[in-house]
């Protein structure tokens, strides 16, 4: 009988117990299995689940030399549900997909599969992956694991609760608009968007998309950038992926390196902030000093970020989904219907201007970071908030012109094409998760991996989670 007390071990810990044979992916997925049936009635991070392709999969992997089943060696892993897995139902929380069952997996699927990683569940996700809470039409809502009444954000959402219930030691998932970010801020866990390109899949609707990239969330830096060199590496299928690094994340983040200057900036002085938000990011930045680094308030000109990202996901939306809004439009929810719309009423003018714009802030951020190795903000702008409010429709007094809006610490960061993570950095009064967003300049995933894993041990919130759900106080 596999010992469930392996839900509590790091990623790292369970791979080197699966190198040396002290446990097998078969004992895993035991564990995985009755710990969802314990917990995931009361959260719902995995609404679908495939043990039998995976317990397939395990038997095909232990075929193997225990060498030779690379990096993750048999380590399962869920598949966000936006991402085709093949043979397994993908709806892209939608009720247009609601029977999908894709032929062909993702090509990021087949790379962590011959990494080693097994799939055993799909992680819940919104609609399409709209909007940063996670409920859909097919599944219902995903709830924040720190207070069942709250939202887990998104949309990676599944994921996200998953890694902190205890049910998922790795999970991948995809970012736009703060995607991996949004929910490891709100459950306490760590989730990362690489640099355009670090890892690869299959692409979809546009041959050179990259507004929206794949990457990994665990429950602590180390376990990350174990899943992010497993996912990492170019394929032809994708033009945009790059080649592997000579030196692996894992090592990069173990490397004790520490950034000389810090930036923290409580707004990237483009939007409001809870104030309790701000002062435990803050505060959580400040202590960079203790490792004799010098932080200073500043960031990046990124005055155009709303503007610019209202476009160009606009545009996105248009080409990825026009097609569906002709033939479905009665079953897609309001958000998507109005994301498409707008994208297409887009002028030539509009689409020029925002491109320009991305260039203008890409360049004034690089230049930025000629002097700063790492900028820090919140995460998220917010606390958890009540699951059934769809969106933050206000914050710190301001009320935001649509449901994205309150994304933009996050998306600003996107549009400026570096890879960013968010680092459980503390909690409110009543006990909810605060993320710090730790950012690091284009290409440089193994600086922020390393700086990341510097604040986190000063920090010591690592070793929070899993917890099991709470109901509200």
């Amino acid at each position: 009988m596999a010992d469930q007390g392996l839900v509590r071990e790091t990623a790292c810990a369970v791979v080197d117990k699966l190198n040396s044979g002290e446990v097998t992916p078969l004992d895993l997925l035991d564990v995985l299995e009755k710990r969802i049936a314990e917990v995931d009635d009361r959260v719902n991070a995995l609404p679908t689940l495939c043990f039998d392709r995976a317990r397939a999969h395990a038997k095909t992997l232990m075929k193997k030399p225990a060498g030779d089943r690379g990096l993750l060696a048999g380590l399962p892993i869920p598949i966000k549900d936006l991402t085709n897995v093949e043979g397994v139902l993908t709806t892209q929380g939608s009720p247009i997909y609601r029977n999908n069952v894709p032929a062909r997996s993702d090509i990021l699927v087949e790379h962590l599969e011959n990494n080693g990683g097994i799939i055993y569940a799909k992680s819940n996700t919104p609609e399409f992956g709209a909007g940063a809470n996670t409920f859909n039409e097919v599944f219902g809502a995903t709830r924040n694991p720190w207070d069942t009444s709250r939202s887990a954000a998104g949309s990676s959402g599944g994921a996200a609760v998953a890694l902190a219930t205890g049910t998922a030691w790795l999970a991948h998932g995809s970012d736009m608009g703060g995607s991996l970010r949004n929910p490891a801020s709100f459950c306490g866990v760590v989730g990362m968007r690489p640099s355009i390109g670090r890892v690869a899949h299959s692409p979809a609707f546009k041959i050179d998309r990259n507004l929206t990239v794949h990457g990994p969330m665990a429950r602590n830096v180390e376990d990350l950038a174990l899943l992010l060199d497993a996912m990492s590496g170019e394929h032809p299928a994708d033009p945009l992926s790059l080649p592997l690094l000579p030196t692996s994340f894992l090592s990069a983040a173990r490397s004790g390196k520490k950034p000389k200057r810090i930036a923290y900036s409580p707004d990237l002085g483009i939007t409001p902030v809870d104030p309790e938000v701000a002062a435990i990011t803050r505060k959580a930045a400040e202590r960079f000093a203790e490792a004799g680094a010098i932080v200073e308030e500043a960031h990046p000109d990124l005055r155009e970020a709303h503007e610019c990202f209202h476009v160009l996901r606009a545009f996105d939306f248009a080409i990825s989904k026009a097609a569906l809004l002709r033939s479905k439009r009665d079953q897609l929810k309001p958000e998507v219907i109005w994301n498409i719309e707008e994208g297409l009423k887009l002028t030539v003018e509009q689409i020029e201007r925002a491109e320009a714009q991305r260039v203008a802030m890409s360049a004034r951020t690089l230049e930025f970071f000629n002097t700063y190795d790492l900028l820090l903000a919140p995460a998220t702008i917010v606390p958890p908030f009540p699951v059934e409010n769809r969106y933050v429709a206000e914050c710190a007094g301001k009320k935001f012109d649509n449901y994205v809006e309150w994304l933009g610490i996050v998306y600003a960061i996107t549009l400026v094409c570096c890879p960013a993570l968010s680092l459980p950095c503390g909690f409110t009064a009543s006990g909810l998760p605060v993320g710090l967003q730790v950012v690091a300049p284009p290409r440089g995933d193994a600086q922020l991996l390393a700086g990341a894993k510097v604040l986190e041990d000063i920090l010591g919130v690592r070793g929070t989670t899993p917890i099991d759900p709470r109901a509200p106080k």
